[in-house]
């Protein structure tokens, strides 16, 4: 097995070996661009590094030896000798981007003895800057010793000696440097003075960072698969910290906040790309670069342009000026916002460099789920106190609980609190609490900061760079001029414009994005399977329709008897000891329902809506404490002892597989003909006006086919009796069942010959086949996430091995009874992006999801579509 490849081997298609950086280092490489000479380790060699330690001592060091033996021969200098100095770095490099979260070592080589020679060759104080970074960085990395260890030390030097550490003399350098080595002592350990020594700890070290909590926190997140490995790259180092025509930075190709087509970066003179992101010094904006070095600014630009044209996408390019020469260390598709991602979609479709069907698969569904995420309401705005102003990093607006550490973001988010974190800057550790924030503020650190471009990442808002905020983290304190804010404090964050308030404000709805909605029209085109709504309240079905919902897969009726009135009225029903008290209790709850049907079929009008008859146990319309039964007994007019009696007699040991769905409606059809009246009535006074509308009726839960004769025996009955009553022509409607039974699954083709049409209830269909109930797997999901027995929630991405079987089985059965029967999913999985690339796959006809999911789902539907396509291009 090859295991080592130098960049002059490789290319940009050969990133599940190389790594996205080890694969754009070979392609930048091949195009000619100034890359400093190195190779890469492969992913395939660190997994067998982590499966068995000894593989690097038997099989591994040796081919590192020869590589490096090459690139000695390459650049002219040698990483043992000190004439001719080589300096390398070693970073990581995993096949999908996770910016900051595995290891890099820069300045590897120098040692005690080296770096007097380094000093000789260059000058002392860059000569131990490079020295003192390395030792920092191989204690943090390989020893996990922080990196405020070695800047307290620094500090506490500085003010002993007086000056500036790049004013020490010699010795002054020296006696710093044995200080930086005491972490190591105390933790019985010793900085490596053998340069190959060096190396190989380094390695193994960025090997295992890719098993560290931040990396894994962010394969989760991110959903990258945890058996990759990282790819690890050898350079040689050029340098930014070597004096006033040096300088390191990061740069866009387009901004990575709005889009807009135009460069967008920063840079720091006279520093290391470490010092760039981890935001200890503020940068500069990359245009004030063509003041200070015209000629590498002139070189970058060019550079980028030729970037982006051969990658058809923004890049985010890392690039040092070493004594005014430029190298690019690193390009990459670049991190953006949700709406930077949709309008450099549209502006690259629009230049004719990509297509259509390119450009729906450049925006995630999660990106179309920021761009309708809410905004601070403008009113409230005009009243709201400003605390401080700080750099727009990540769009959006939130509003929560200050927090200073990720430990606490956590407890508080457990708490079901809304949490701000706020830090001087983040650090790759901070992952976890910047998952569960709200938003993210930072005092330092630029736009392109770890907590910028982390936060971009993951659509959540963040102002970055705040410089009027003074954070204390260890009295957990924001101080602004004569403001204090301690933790738990509230406050609003607007990632758009950089604004911090110290107030609690409301958002809104955002208005139309005429973008958005040309990419979703496009989506619409490419998709096969058409996406509908699960809606009931008038509100949810506006705003389904809004959203685009080709019609409702499922309004839940029971959500309908909620009311205080209503549930009244549901009450004496199921505890009606008498049929005057239960038919007196129907006629009002019809009354309810005919007012509800007609709103909603008039709001939906021609677009198919599926009814679904009442579901849930009785149980749930029951009161369970003393104090709602005595309410509930004087309404009635009954004895508290006489109701409590009654609910004990009608509790079920498993309510859930009891007497409920369809079996409720054979011991009470009246209920159901209750229902399906209401509907009529509806649709037939509808139909009278002049609105034709197409009711679709879905009987729940049903297990045998001799169920669904007899529930729909009895509805039709109702239904040719109203057209009768009338005097109105019948118009077309439909009487389905929902699929939520592994029986049903199977029995499918049998219940089709009954059946005009499916609709697949995942959440119950999930509960019955794992034996899980939905409400209490968080008590155990994440013990099997943690020990991989379940690698996602099958309640919110569909279990493809074992649902997904029972879905594809009926869907077959169905279809070789009635080969055109409309088929839908309407259960929580409806909305999950790959769950709707499996259903696009087994044929169904429409998912249904909540109404705020459909822009995202109709995305899906499209990429899943295309991604179908593909497929079937390649096996041909």
């Amino acid at each position: 097995m090859k295991q080592i490849y130098r960049f002059s081997e490789g290319s940009v298609e050969m990133k599940d070996l190389l790594g996205g950086k080890g694969a754009n280092l070979a392609e930048m490489t091949r195009l000619g661009l100034p890359v400093p000479a190195g190779f890469t380790i492969t992913t395939a060699a660190c997994i067998k590094y982590l499966q068995q330690e000894n593989y690097f001592e038997q099989s591994l060091k040796a081919d590192i030896l020869k590589a490096i033996n090459q690139l000695e021969n390459e650049v002219g200098k040698s990483l043992l000798n000190n004439d001719q100095m080589l300096l390398i770095s070693v970073r990581s490099g995993a096949k999908f981007s996770m910016p900051g979260m595995m290891d890099t070592i820069l300045n590897l080589g120098l040692n005690d003895d080296r770096v007097l020679a380094f000093a000789k060759l260059t000058n002392a104080s860059f000569a131990y800057d490079c020295y003192r970074r390395l030792i920092q960085m191989f204690g943090d990395v390989v020893y996990g010793i922080s990196k405020e260890t070695f800047d307290d030390t620094l500090h506490k030097f500085e003010a002993a000696f007086g000056k500036s550490v790049a004013d020490f003399s010699i010795p002054e350098q020296q006696k710093l440097i044995e200080a930086y080595k005491i972490p190591y002592h105390k933790q019985q350990k010793e900085f490596p003075q053998d340069p190959i020594d060096q190396l190989f700890i380094a390695i193994k070290a960025v090997f295992h960072s890719w098993n560290n909590q931040r990396a894994q926190v962010y394969r989760k997140l991110h959903d990258i698969p945890f058996n990759l490995g990282t790819a690890v790259n050898i350079q040689s180092m050029v340098f930014g910290n070597n004096g006033d025509k040096s300088a390191t930075g990061v740069a866009f190709t387009r901004n990575p906040a709005t889009g807009e087509k135009k460069l967008f970066g920063e840079f720091l003179p006279n520093a290391q790309g470490e010092d760039v992101v981890a935001g200890i010094r503020t940068p500069q904006p990359i245009a004030k670069l063509k003041q200070l070095l015209p000629t590498a600014y002139t070189d970058f630009m060019r550079y980028a342009e030729i970037l982006e044209t051969h990658y058809k996408d923004m890049q985010d390019i890392e690039f040092t000026i070493d004594q005014g020469q430029l190298f690019i260390l690193q390009t990459r598709s670049g991190k953006r916002t949700a709406q930077a991602a949709l309008n450099i979609a549209l502006d690259l479709v629009n230049d004719e460099i990509i297509t259509k069907d390119e450009a729906l698969l450049r925006v995630t569904p999660t990106m179309v789920e920021q761009l309708i995420h809410p905004v601070f309401d403008p009113t409230e705005l005009k009243n709201a106190t400003v605390l401080a102003h700080g750099l727009p990093a990540s769009p959006g607006a939130a509003t929560g609980q200050i927090v200073f550490t990720a430990e606490k973001a956590q407890e508080f988010h457990e708490q079901g609190k809304k949490v701000i974190l706020v830090r001087q800057e983040t650090s790759p550790e901070d992952i976890a609490g910047m998952v569960v924030s709200e938003a993210i503020v930072t005092s330092r650190g630029g736009m392109t900061s770890h907590a910028a471009v982390v936060a971009r990442g993951m659509g959540t808002c963040c102002v970055a760079g705040c410089e009027a905020l003074t954070v204390d983290e260890y009295t957990r304190t924001i101080t602004c001029e004569e403001q204090t804010l301690t933790e738990g404090d509230i406050i609003s964050v607007d990632g758009s414009i950089g604004t911090i308030y110290q107030t609690e404000l409301q958002t809104v709805t955002p208005e139309d994005n005429q973008n958005l909605q040309r990419l979703l029209t496009w989506a619409d085109e490419r998709a096969d399977l058409m996406v509908r709504a699960n809606a009931e309240t008038l509100q949810d079905l506006t705003a389904a329709i809004h959203f685009g919902a080709s019609g409702i897969g499922l309004a839940r009726t029971e959500h309908m008897f909620f009311g205080e009135d209503r549930i009244l009225e549901m009450r004496r029903l199921i505890l009606a000891e008498e049929k005057q008290e239960f038919d007196i209790a129907l006629k009002r709850l019809l009354s309810f329902q005919q007012d509800d049907f007609y709103q909603m079929l008039q709001t939906t009008q021609e677009k198919p809506m599926v009814i679904r008859l009442l579901d849930p146990p009785m149980h749930e319309f029951l009161p369970a404490d003393e104090q709602a039964i005595n309410q509930l007994a004087q309404q009635l007019k009954k004895s508290p002892v006489r109701i409590t009696n009654q609910i004990t007699q009608l509790h079920e040991t498993n309510p859930m597989l009891g007497h409920r769905g369809c079996r409720l409606g054979i011991t009470k059809a009246q209920i159901y003909q209750m229902q399906v009246e209401a509907i009529f009535t509806s649709a037939i006074k509808l139909a009278q006006n002049g609105i034709v509308v197409k009711p679709e009726i879905m009987v729940p839960l049903v297990a045998e086919e001799k169920e669904l004769i007899e529930v729909k025996n009895a509805l039709l009955h109702t239904i040719e009796n109203l057209f009768e009553k009338h005097g109105i022509n019948p118009f077309p409607f439909e009487i389905g069942v929902m699929i939520e039974l592994p029986r049903a699954c199977m029995t499918a083709d049998k219940l089709a010959s009954q059946a005009d049409f499916f609709s697949f209830g995942t959440n119950d269909l999930t509960q019955m086949s794992y034996g899980f109930s939905r409400d209490d797997i968080g008590k155990f999901l994440p013990i099997y996430k943690e020990k991989g027995i379940l690698l996602q929630d099958p309640f919110q991405t569909l279990d493809q091995a074992g649902v997904g079987q029972l879905i594809q089985t009926a869907v077959e059965k169905a279809r070789q009874t009635k080969p055109d029967m409309m088929i839908g999913v309407c259960g929580e999985v409806g909305g999950d992006p790959k769950s709707i690339a499996f259903f696009q796959q087994v044929g169904v006809d429409y998912v249904s999801c909540s109404a705020y999911r459909i822009p995202a789902a109709r995305l899906a539907c499209a990429q899943a579509a295309l991604n179908d396509c593909r497929l079937a291009e390649v096996a041909l």
